[in-house]
């Protein structure tokens, strides 16, 4: 593996089944392995310069603590934003856990380091008249009809199935009609099932009777003006457009309505868990912060979930 001076092919060829692993047992994204490879090269092209070059001049099984440290505190130097370094740690982590488990070294007192703080930006929900409005509105003023109920559409796949921009995007003539449970394959290539609501069946099958374009198998449902697949911008700029009309912040866009139905799900008494499920998230840290759950919340759900002695 190219851009890795200093460290011995054992060790590049240690990353590239790294790599190998990650996409095969955990399914990551091209993106995912992308942005890995690119951190772990530039951690261990800094301990070949910390180090003063040379093959082999240090083994990942010896690596201290200080080392890492000096990585991190390098990294930020360069203006490297504290979130972006706290990815890059997790990936070099990630690396080294998976190594110590293959060559029987003690990699405890590196993965004990800890990352930089950081505010994780939480993305604001539409208030519940305000995801009906949009929904609403979105559609009306379209040159099209077709056009407007194809944006209504998406929208209320958005916003009633809790999809992201790009599966609700990715679905096919194959899924048409709709069924009562889609399977979507979300991010890491991971297969999640989600319930699918009356008014989302109702809405995808007043765009497809509109629709210029056949339901086709294997041709994506959600059609351009061409007929070609539909640019996830056009739905950007419907939303705009609907905000605009309607008042709303500048951070009522499409994936404002995947985190309304996150979010209004938990304030009607929803399970934690099960909307983790619903919106295919890996962990449930992740659903917390998308979710913005607070302290008092949670402990809501610890009281009405915890057996009593």
């Amino acid at each position: 593996m190219a851009g890795l001076t200093g460290f011995s092919p054992e060790t590049a060829d240690a990353l590239a089944r790294w790599l190998d692993h990650l996409r095969a047992i955990n399914g990551a994204s091209p993106k995912t392995i992308e942005a890995y490879s690119r951190d772990l090269r530039g951690f261990l092209s800094f301990l070949s310069q910390h180090h003063g070059g040379g093959a082999g001049v240090l083994a990942l099984d010896e690596l201290p603590q200080t080392d890492l440290r000096a990585w991190m505190a390098a990294e930020r130097g360069r203006g490297l934003s504290a979130r972006s370094l706290a990815r890059s740690l997790s990936a070099v982590k990630n690396f080294l856990g998976w190594l110590a488990q293959r060559q029987g070294f003690d990699a405890t007192t590196v993965l004990s380091a800890r990352g930089p703080k950081f505010r994780r930006k939480l993305p604001r929900p539409l208030t519940v008249e305000g995801a009906r409005e949009v929904i609403a509105d979105i559609g009306a003023y379209a040159a099209q009809d077709w056009v407007g109920a194809r944006d209504t559409a998406v929208a209320t796949l958005l916003y009633a199935c809790g999809l992201r921009i790009s599966e609700a995007l990715g679905l096919t003539g194959t899924d048409h009609p709709l069924p009562d449970v889609l399977r979507i394959r979300g991010k890491g290539d991971k297969d999640r099932l989600v319930p699918v609501l009356p008014v989302a069946k109702e809405a995808v099958a007043d765009y497809l009777r509109l629709c210029p374009y056949p339901a086709e198998r294997g041709v994506p449902l959600f059609r351009g003006a061409r007929g070609g697949p539909l640019n996830p911008r056009l739905i950007a700029k419907a939303m705009e457009q609907a905000r605009m009309r309607l008042g709303l912040p500048a951070t009522a866009t499409p994936h404002a309505l995947r985190h309304s139905f996150a979010t209004h799900l938990l304030s009607a008494g929803g399970d934690l868990r099960a909307i983790q499920e619903l919106l295919g998230h890996a962990s449930l840290s992740t659903t917390q912060a998308y979710t913005a759950v607070d302290a008092a919340r949670l402990m809501e759900v610890y009281d009405k979930a915890h057996p009593r002695a």
